[in-house]
């Protein structure tokens, strides 16, 4: 008898998805050229990270249960049993959200997830209820939120931003398309700060007016904002410390500010629930709900490394990046005086190269004059020695085609220095094949 041969047109659609086959063709190509220098990837820089503190970290919070009266036996459950589904470490993460974020919430109102993508599935599940409803995106956006929309058989709406960032007035247009066409609008999903892919942050009088606009037209934010504790300088006020009729759903990680390796992620849901039977509670609980059967609880060891991190310092994670928040900023610095001394103002014009300045965060984007597709990366990385990814990836509607985005999170001074040469160098090669 013949072995079983599945054909991939009979699995749902997402697997098919050309938002997971270009993540994986990036993979690929980092891994095809080992020696290239590679602004790809978004993962945060490991020269901070000390193997023997994840030990101090679990002891501290055990240490933590039993002040807090916790017997032997409830010790021991907390690092080896299931635990509960919304979390264990729910009023540490209530406490941190008011010390560094202003966010002041009941720990009932968290769910803590596995990381930051779990929190957005779960959104996304109780909110699109049915094929009218509708979850719109600014774009360029991050490819997490995309992805997993489409695993839910919903293809997001983009709100393309500007080149000066987010306007209300173009998610306002959206709004009306989508109603317009009978559907209904349910949540508009935005990384407000040094957005990924784009670098771009929200000033304050937009983010008052997208509180506004979402007041008015009855719908949620959800707002996903990882870079911000590891950005320099004074940061604009978050979303959800603003919100004031409970618009917005904070969903947050721990990858950037403490390590990605807990993954450990939350959402903050207090919009109140109504049930057929009149009773209200917190869309928490349904969050929850759907986790019991998704991930049925978050890691007890990842728990505790992250609790016995925020108990340190005493729930303010600002205060334990204050070194990291300075290296990011410093290789953001350099990553663009490197870009202007390979493009001096007469070569930028000429060439049409352009490039923004992100005040924090990992990532920036380039124009360039050519066609920056998977093509163009293969000659990047074979015949130049570099890697970026193509900003293309990140619309999901289209778009991005002459524009790549760079990270300088996991580089040295010295490769970004190397790296920018070598891109350059590309860039002008690429240039004169008048793609």
């Amino acid at each position: 008898m013949a072995a079983t041969r599945l054909k991939q047109e009979e699995l749902h659609a997402s697997v098919s998805d050309p938002v997971l086959d270009t993540m994986n063709f990036l993979n690929g190509i980092t891994h095809r050229y080992p020696e290239a220098i590679s602004f790809a990837p978004g993962r945060p820089y490991d020269g901070f990270f000390d193997v023997e503190q994840i030990f101090t970290h679990i002891r501290r919070y055990l240490k933590h249960l039993e002040e807090q009266g916790a017997t032997p036996s409830e010790v021991r459950d907390a690092l080896f049993q299931y635990g509960p589904t919304s979390g264990r470490i729910r009023e540490l993460i209530a406490d941190s959200l008011r010390k560094d974020e202003g966010i002041d919430v009941p720990a009932e109102a968290i769910v803590v997830t596995v990381g930051c993508q779990e929190a957005m599935f779960l959104a996304l599940r109780a909110l699109l209820a049915g094929p009218e409803d509708v979850l719109l995106v600014s774009s360029p956006c991050y490819v997490g939120i995309t992805g997993a929309a489409r695993l839910l058989g919903t293809e997001p709406v983009a709100v393309r931003e500007r080149p000066d960032g987010f306007h209300c007035a173009d998610l306002e247009s959206a709004l009306a398309a989508e109603r317009a066409r009978g559907r209904r609008p349910r949540a508009f999903y935005v990384v407000p700060d040094h957005a990924n892919p784009s670098g771009n942050t929200m000033s304050l009088p937009q983010r008052r007016a997208l509180l506004e606009l979402a007041a008015r037209e009855d719908i949620l934010v959800l707002e996903d904002s990882p870079y911000r504790l590891v950005s320099p300088g004074t940061q604009e006020p978050t979303l959800k410390s603003l919100d004031r009729e409970r618009r917005v759903v904070h969903l947050g990680s721990y990858s950037k500010t403490l390590f990605p390796g807990a993954r450990v992620g939350f959402a903050v849901a207090d919009q109140p629930v109504v049930d057929r039977q009149g009773r209200t509670g917190l869309l928490a609980d349904e969050l929850t709900k759907i986790k019991s059967m998704v991930t049925v609880n978050t890691s007890p060891l990842g728990q505790a490394a992250v609790a016995g991190m925020l108990l340190a310092a005493d729930g303010r994670t600002r205060d334990l990046n204050i070194e990291t928040a300075a290296h990011y900023g410093s290789a953001m610095g350099a990553i663009l005086q490197q870009l202007a001394t390979n493009f001096p103002d007469a070569d930028r014009t000429a060439l049409g190269v352009h490039w923004n300045e992100p005040a924090g965060g990992f990532f920036l984007t380039v124009d360039v004059p050519f066609r920056a597709d998977n093509t163009a990366l293969v000659r990047s990385a074979e015949e130049h020695g570099v890697i970026w990814t193509p900003m293309s990836y990140f619309y999901p509607q289209g778009g991005g085609d002459h524009s790549i985005r760079l990270s300088v999170s996991y580089l040295t001074h010295d490769e970004i220095v190397e790296g920018v040469a070598r891109l350059a160098r590309f860039i002008r090669d690429e240039s004169r094949r008048g793609n």
